[in-house]
C-alpha cells in the first residue's frame, strides 16, 4: 500500500484493507503524542468505507473541546506525529496533513481538527457509518467518484465541488432522523 498523491492530483484506487491498519497505527501515534483520548480520534472519508474507491490519503477527524482554543501541546503533540498545519481556511475546522518527505509536495493522511460532539464531528462520522451501512448509498456514491475521475486527473477544488451535492444530502439525512426523533 502506498499512500499519497500531489497537490491538486486525482487518483481513485480500489478499497484497500491495509487502510484501517494505517488509521490504527496513526491513532495510537497520535494517543502517544497527545493528550487525546481514544473516543475523539476516527476514521473517516472514503478509505473509511468499504468497497468504497478512494484517493489514497487517510482521511481522520480528531475532536477537541474548542477549536478556537486548541492547546498548543495538542498542536505540537500532531506535529511531532509528522502532522503540519495548513493554512486551508474552514469555518470550525482546523486542517492539518503528513506528507512523505521534507519536500512537502505528496500528502498521505489529513486531520480535520473540530469540536468534539459538535454538527461537523457528527456530520462527518454520520457520512462514514451511513455509506458503510447503506449499498446503495454508497454504490451512488462511489459512481460519482469514477465519474469524475473518468475525465479528470486534477483539480482536487473541481472534485470536491463535484461530489458537494451528494455529500449535503447525506447530511440532511441526519437532520431530517434528528427532526423526526424531536
Amino acid at each position: 500500500m502506498e499512500l499519497g498523491l500531489k497537490r491538486d492530483e486525482i487518483r481513485l484506487e480500489a478499497h484497500n484493507i491495509e487502510w484501517q491498519k494505517e488509521f490504527h497505527r496513526v491513532k495510537q501515534d497520535i494517543q502517544k503524542l497527545t493528550s487525546i483520548q481514544e473516543n475523539r480520534i476516527e476514521h473517516i472519508g472514503s478509505t473509511a468505507i468499504k468497497d468504497m474507491v478512494a484517493k489514497p490519503i487517510l482521511d481522520l477527524v480528531v475532536g477537541v473541546d474548542d477549536i478556537n482554543n486548541v492547546d498548543n501541546a495538542i498542536l505540537q503533540g500532531l506535529k511531532d506525529a509528522g502532522f503540519f498545519r495548513l493554512r486551508v481556511q474552514r469555518p470550525n475546522e482546523i486542517v492539518l496533513a503528513k506528507f512523505t518527505d521534507k519536500s512537502f509536495e505528496k500528502k498521505t493522511h489529513f486531520i480535520h481538527l473540530v469540536e468534539y460532539n459538535k454538527d461537523l464531528w457528527k456530520n462527518l462520522i454520520f457520512f462514514r457509518d451511513y455509506l458503510n451501512s447503506n449499498g446503495e448509498a454508497r454504490e451512488q456514491y462511489k459512481n460519482l467518484k469514477l465519474a469524475f475521475s473518468k475525465n479528470n486527473n486534477s483539480g482536487i477544488n473541481e472534485y470536491t465541488d463535484y461530489k458537494e451535492q451528494f455529500v449535503k444530502g447525506i447530511y440532511k439525512k441526519r437532520k431530517q432522523m434528528l427532526d423526526e426523533r424531536s
